[in-house]
């Protein structure tokens, strides 16, 4: 899609997957606002996008876990006069371990980004964008969230809620021109796993893990064709349907054998 022009924005955007995006939006034409907390990272990929696009490239250095940083993100954009045409919520946060033993700083961080800084960015650039008349928005779900996990207990239930909040908006911003989808990728080889406390995940997920380049990729498609969810890979997809038909207690017990309890 010919994206020039336009501005992307694209939250979590230091590593993993919301690099991809990054990369992906730049090469389409678009410019980028590309934000998350670690400065250093989102210079060096600004640099190296400006080099080889030559797309105008903002860097937002903020903590979505802060109470006024969504705010501060969309009076940022406005106030330079750059409306945001695309927006990629990627930023996520997971805490792995039994939830009764995992510090609620952690939980309390993982609720503020996945969940309230997620809504809180698309309830202020859906509405800047119903009212221009245009928009994308991409919200990053995961295949668990149509699941329960034990060990991932608070992010399954946040990723279930990102799902269920973008196909329901999507649904209300059917008669506009702005298209809300939500992506449910399983594992990605991303620094995701040390960050959430799993260091090594067993040889199941290994195996099953996708580039962040390819689900990138099929989240831009998605979004772009008009889609309100997709699954990212066909063995996730076969994964994501057998879940409607298991037994919620069966389900959870399987997901707990394959993910495993931290040690």
């Amino acid at each position: 899609m010919d994206m020039k022009g336009k501005t992307a924005l694209v939250t979590g955007a230091s590593s993993g997957l919301g690099v991809e995006f990054a990369r992906q939006l730049a090469a389409m034409g678009a410019n980028l606002v590309i934000t998350a907390r670690r400065a250093d990272r989102l210079e060096s990929l600004a640099a190296e996008i400006r080099e080889k696009r030559g797309v105008k490239v903002t860097v937002l250095a903020l903590d979505l876990s802060q109470p006024d940083a969504a705010q501060e993100i969309f009076d940022k954009t406005e106030a330079a006069g750059t409306p945001i045409d695309v927006l990629v919520n990627n930023a996520g946060f997971a805490c792995f371990g039994p939830f009764v033993e995992t510090p609620w700083e952690c939980l309390r961080t993982l609720i503020e980004v996945d969940i309230r800084a997620l809504t809180e960015l698309a309830h202020l650039f859906s509405r800047a964008m119903v009212a221009r008349d245009r928009g994308w928005i991409l919200n990053v779900a995961s295949l668990v969230a149509y699941m329960p996990i034990p060990s991932y207990a608070a992010y399954s239930a946040a990723k279930s809620y990102v799902r269920n909040f973008t196909e329901a908006l999507a649904h209300e911003l059917r008669d506009t021109k702005v298209r809300v989808c939500s992506l449910c990728p399983g594992g990605i080889a991303t620094e995701f796993w040390e960050v959430a406390g799993q260091n090594n995940p067993n040889v199941l997920i290994r195996a099953t893990m996708a580039s962040p380049d390819r689900v990138a990729r099929t989240g831009l498609r998605a979004v772009f064709g008009w889609r309100r969810n997709v699954v990212a890979g066909l063995l996730n997809a076969l994964i994501a349907w057998l879940t409607r038909i298991s037994p919620r207690r069966f389900l959870v017990r399987i997901a707990g054998l394959v993910v495993g309890r931290k040690s």
